[in-house]
């Protein structure tokens, strides 16, 4: 079965200002999200489902779905802060929206293969959905330990020149597989390496020779059960605290934790780019156009 490709596209972009999923990077208008789906198509994904918000589908499925007519089949899911499981509401003082787990639960009622999650905003290269191309096909026993896929970068790969950025940080085993993830979310450069600031008056020492994700996750369908059923505490063990989201990696640690699931992770050595800051996107533009010069893209991709 080939495999579908989920963009979660659903954040606002507060940090960069705006609505980045639809600024264009590339030499003919192109969003970083035009090189992923088109790295996706050409590595064997058939699909796309984009995870969008309500208040900008009109601008969404206008200036991004209608590119990919006759090269994928497209359909959108949506991110609502209300969807939540039976019994629960959103508390009054909530704003912000739910996380990356929250997000990729949205579309539990219409993807069925198995899958990749991506970020919208992040470049990851031919080589990365390759690999986990490669990876989600592959079959599996039926009744087996699940077996899931996260493509791992460098973490001195992966940083902003422009303020901090947030990371799973990752501990592999000596077998390839992960061991430990652990969100990060205020991670920047510092001579030598690199280190987190959620606690300035603790900061957490990084080499920069981590691998870390980028929200490029491989899963199957049976995911979605394991949600369902985790969702309700961690609404409730996080029920004082507004800001709070359920990140992706969070379910992936406690599932291998647990003993419960097993998560290869894919390394790759393709370029990395982001534009979390507005101030990313003049380096990021230059990164794609030496690409398109060397004959990695074509000048218009659609």
């Amino acid at each position: 079965m080939r495999p579908t490709l989920v963009v979660l596209a659903a954040g606002m972009g507060s940090r960069y200002g705006g609505l980045k999923q639809v600024d264009p990077v590339g030499p003919s208008g192109e969003t970083i999200m035009d090189y992923s789906i088109f790295d996706a198509l050409r590595a064997g994904f058939d699909r796309v489902v984009f995870v969008i918000r309500r208040d900008f589908e009109e601008v969404f499925r206008r200036t991004i779905g209608t590119k990919y007519a006759g090269a994928a089949a497209v359909e959108y899911a949506y991110q609502d802060m209300e969807d939540l499981p039976a019994g629960y509401s959103v508390p009054p003082d909530r704003t912000k929206p739910w996380g990356t787990a929250h997000a990729i639960r949205s579309v539990r009622a219409i993807v069925t293969a198995p899958f990749a999650a991506i970020n919208a905003d992040d470049f990851y290269g031919r080589d990365a959905f390759q690999r986990l191309a490669a990876f989600l096909m592959l079959e599996r026993t039926v009744g087996a330990k699940p077996r899931y896929g996260m493509v791992g970068y460098r973490l001195d790969q992966t940083l902003s020149e422009n303020g901090s950025v947030a990371r799973g940080v990752c501990r592999v085993r000596p077998d390839g597989m992960l061991d430990t993830v652990v969100e990060m979310t205020k991670i920047v450069r510092v001579p030598g390496g690199a280190e987190n600031r959620e606690d300035p008056a603790h900061p957490v020492p990084l080499t920069g020779a981590e691998r870390v994700s980028l929200n490029l996750w491989g899963f199957t369908p049976d995911l979605f059960p394991v949600m369902e059923a985790r969702f309700p505490a961690w609404i409730s063990r996080n029920a004082g605290n507004p800001k709070a989201e359920w990140y992706i990696p969070f379910v992936v640690d406690e599932l291998v934790r647990e003993g419960l699931a097993e998560v290869e992770v894919l390394p790759t050595e393709s370029a990395w780019f982001g534009v979390t800051y507005r101030e990313d996107k003049p380096g990021v533009t230059a990164a794609v156009q030496a690409l398109v010069d060397a004959g990695e893209y074509p000048a218009k991709l659609w």
